[in-house]
């Protein structure tokens, strides 16, 4: 359990030093048309929503009317881009979950031209557990907001629903236009890193060094030193060992 503590607050770290991080000063005009829209679908949808200003680390809760089934009805503000009430209604495993999935996205949006990003959001299914110890499956949608650039992230607005219907796969990243929708699994961590990438972590996490893994792969040292680099630039961690230990976690590896 202490391990499984340890991995869900690295990935934890990872997401807020990659979002509060990535972008510039959030316009007041912005905030607040961000903040009347989730009143607004807080009102009409009953569900609680969450806006997150990523640059100040600060949030506001809009509590709908399904906020009084989870106790939230008078919770609406956090000094954090994280809703620690909503997260604690969740379990470790479910939590850790979440962050990989949030990870994925953040990692699919950095292949994607930045005029094209804010088509896409992520919809995840997650299991909350209420007063009375009863388990609920939850709809959660999670939209990125961006400066002019269409670079940065500088806001996020979650929204927090019962869920009506449900999937085969747990976590979506989902084009709002097209209605095209992709599972964020194993299965596409190339979205994180490119399977060559996963090839090289996988033969460091083995112990090899860099001459041992480019003979195993017919590649050039140079050529293993710079999927190194880009390992450590995608994962944004420091040394070999946090990123194996990360892409564990993310099942890259």
């Amino acid at each position: 359990m202490a391990k499984n503590n340890h991995l869900e607050e690295n990935n934890q770290k990872k997401l807020d030093s990659l979002l509060r991080h990535s972008g510039s000063a959030l316009p007041t005009d912005v905030y607040n048309d961000a903040i009347k829209y989730a009143e607004s679908i807080a009102g009409i949808e009953n569900c609680v929503a969450v806006v997150s200003n990523l640059v100040e680390n600060r949030s506001r809760i809009i509590a709908g009317k399904f906020a009084d089934l989870l106790n939230l009805s008078d919770y609406d503000n956090e000094n954090s881009i994280w809703e620690k009430k909503i997260l604690d209604l969740m379990t470790e495993e479910e939590r850790q979950e979440k962050y990989i999935a949030e990870l994925r996205f953040y990692h699919f949006l950095k292949r994607i031209v930045p005029s094209k990003r804010d088509e896409y959001y992520l919809m995840s299914q997650l299991r909350f557990r209420l007063q009375n110890k009863r388990f609920m499956d939850i709809q959660h949608r999670m939209y990125y907001m961006y400066d002019e650039s269409k670079k940065h992230i500088i806001a996020a607005i979650c929204l927090y629903s019962p869920l009506t219907f449900s999937h085969s796969g747990k976590s979506y990243v989902v084009n709002s236009i097209t209605g095209i929708y992709e599972e964020l699994t194993n299965s596409n961590s190339n979205a994180v890193l490119s399977q060559r990438e996963c090839q090289v972590l996988s033969l460091i996490e083995k112990g090899m060094k860099s001459r041992e893994i480019a003979e195993t792969l017919n590649i050039s040292i140079h050529t293993v030193n710079r999927h190194r680099q880009s390992i450590l630039e995608s994962l944004q961690v420091k040394n070999s060992y946090e990123a194996c230990r990360i892409a564990k976690s993310m099942s890259l590896i």
